[in-house]
């Protein structure tokens, strides 16, 4: 899939532009007002830095001034060959070799703040956006899963989420059952969802990356889910595959493409003819997909 959000620092990145400065002014002397001059535009408001509440093992947070404001990010080492900077939910990701020094991390946060300063506002936009959807999240409300329109039914009688339909080939209006009071407020009833979403999509996706891995003779090192807010997936050159949680709220012929996309980067790692032409092979007609998933980023979902 294309990386929409995702820099890599030791590759070819276009370069960084300086923010304009003012001619120093000279106190002794009052500027004439001139009615016909153009008005300055008002400063860009502080987006918020989120910091994750908790950090993963063996990552720690940090802080960078940048000309447009501070920016705070997750920094996690690893064996990667370059910087990689990914806006995802929790804000900031800054995955780094662990040779490189932390000034020069920080250098590469303040070469690409205007680009991260605009994903965080997309970020927060989003959320603004989700948090407005509470419809969603109560009774009766409805869901996408798998390309249908689940709906909701709270029932604290129930110890278990539990499906009414067939669980990977479902229709429209289905019922998830959630083992939740009808009260029950709408993070709570969101975060039970999700938790269900999560787990369909973890047995679905790995049926299907075994399907397309035996029919085309691969192997991949491992693969993961992720919630990226940018990113339906990505393929590493050492064959560690991600796959974002959120496909599971697409049909099966998405999802499909989406790790068929994947699997064709496991001989060639780039997006040349060579690779259009092997994902062809791989999974032919795949651009019907592809040009549906188009119209959706991983963080609007499920607002479909």
């Amino acid at each position: 899939m294309s990386v929409v959000n995702q820099l890599d620092l030791f590759t070819d990145h276009p370069s960084s532009s300086s923010l304009p400065s003012d001619p120093p002014l000279d106190a002794s002397v009052r500027p004439a007002t001139n009615l016909n001059a153009p008005l300055r535009a008002a400063p860009q408001p502080i987006t918020p830095t989120p910091r994750p509440p908790t950090l993963p093992d063996g990552a720690r947070w940090r802080e960078v001034a940048t000309p447009a404001q501070n920016i705070g990010y997750v920094l996690r080492r690893s064996r990667r060959k370059s910087i990689g900077l990914v806006i995802n939910d929790d804000g900031l990701q800054v995955t780094a070799p662990g040779w490189v020094p932390l000034g020069q991390i920080d250098s590469a946060v303040i070469e690409k703040h205007q680009w991260i300063v605009s994903k965080l506002r997309v970020r927060q936009a989003r959320q603004q956006q989700l948090a407005t959807a509470d419809t969603q999240w109560q009774q009766g409300g409805q869901v996408p899963y798998l390309g249908r329109r689940i709906v909701l039914v709270l029932e604290s009688s129930r110890k278990a989420p539990e499906f009414d339909g067939q669980l990977y080939m479902p229709t429209e209006g289905d019922i998830l059952n959630l083992a939740l009071p009808i009260d029950a407020d709408r993070e709570r009833v969101r975060d039970s969802v999700h938790a269900w979403l999560q787990q369909r999509a973890r047995t679905w996706f790995d049926q299907r990356l075994d399907y397309f891995l035996q029919a085309n003779q691969l192997s991949i090192r491992r693969w993961r889910m992720s919630s990226a807010a940018t990113r339906w997936g990505s393929c590493s050159s050492d064959g560690n595959i991600m796959l974002n949680w959120r496909l599971i709220h697409f049909d099966h012929g998405i999802i499909d493409y989406v790790i068929a996309h994947e699997i064709a980067h496991l001989r060639e790692m780039n997006h040349s003819k060579a690779f259009w032409q092997e994902l062809g092979r791989i999974l032919p007609g795949f651009e019907k997909a592809r040009d549906a998933l188009r119209q959706y980023d991983p963080g609007s979902l499920p607002l479909l």
